[in-house]
């Protein structure tokens, strides 16, 4: 939210404070110790305050930068799930490019909550490098029609894939297996079977016809920064 939409805000707190008859310019004035031609020419939008001077008079008003947001939009940002009382938990479906890029998911990007055997979800085994504390651990996503055409038979277009973003190291998760990986390539997930050579990152295909794709890492960086995580589940609609 930008400063002038806060001040925007905090302008029309005051005045219904004022109009409510719990406030005049003057003591507000009294209370900040600024001129009262400032507090009355803010309050007429013939100026604004500085970030110092507007933070004085949220803290003589015993308000906060909370009490100047649009609810709607605090709520749109929220990244905390309804909580789940039973057996099962809530795991968000978002976009490829959200699941990438994003360590939590807020409200504004969940397109759905499918819910997952609380049992099942703790029985998979974590293997992360670097610090994913701070990541959601479990998001979905679904399948877009290039990726499904280059892992066919595998997966198909719309498939609902799990994806455990604390699982971003090159480690069979069982063993003579091949872990399937959602990469992070242009901002966005693709899910490729993955194996590094130097300093490459080599995103193999399922279907033997569609090619073979290659990122270079970055100076500084190792194959699990490009890890979003690792394909737990496959869900395909009938």
């Amino acid at each position: 939210m930008k400063f002038k939409i806060l001040q925007d805000n905090l302008r029309k707190l005051l005045r219904e404070r004022i109009e409510a008859g719990e406030l005049t310019g003057l003591r507000l004035a009294q209370q900040t110790k600024f001129k009262q031609a400032h507090i009355s020419n803010f309050l007429n939008r013939k100026r604004g305050l500085s970030l110092e001077g507007m933070d004085k008079v949220l803290s003589v008003q015993h308000l906060s930068v909370l009490d100047l947001l649009d609810p709607s939009e605090v709520n749109q940002r929220a990244s905390i799930l309804p909580p789940s009382a039973d057996e099962f938990e809530n795991v968000v479906l978002t976009d490829a490019s959200i699941a990438a890029t994003q360590p939590r998911i807020t409200s504004m990007h969940i397109k759905q909550i499918l819910k997952f055997k609380k049992t099942f979800l703790q029985s998979l085994k974590a293997e992360s490098e670097g610090d994913r504390s701070e990541w959601q651990r479990f998001v979905l996503i679904k399948i877009d029609a290039r990726d499904a055409m280059s892992m066919s038979p595998r997966l198909m277009s719309g498939a609902t894939l799990l994806i455990d973003r604390h699982y971003n190291a090159l480690k069979p998760y069982r063993k003579g297996e091949f872990n399937l990986y959602a990469v992070l390539k242009n901002d966005t997930c693709t899910v490729r079977y993955v194996e590094v050579a130097g300093n490459s990152v080599i995103l193999r295909p399922h279907n033997q016809s569609s090619p073979i794709e290659v990122l270079t890492m970055q100076h500084g960086q190792t194959a699990a920064d490009y890890l979003v995580g690792r394909v737990c589940q496959i869900g395909i609609e009938v």
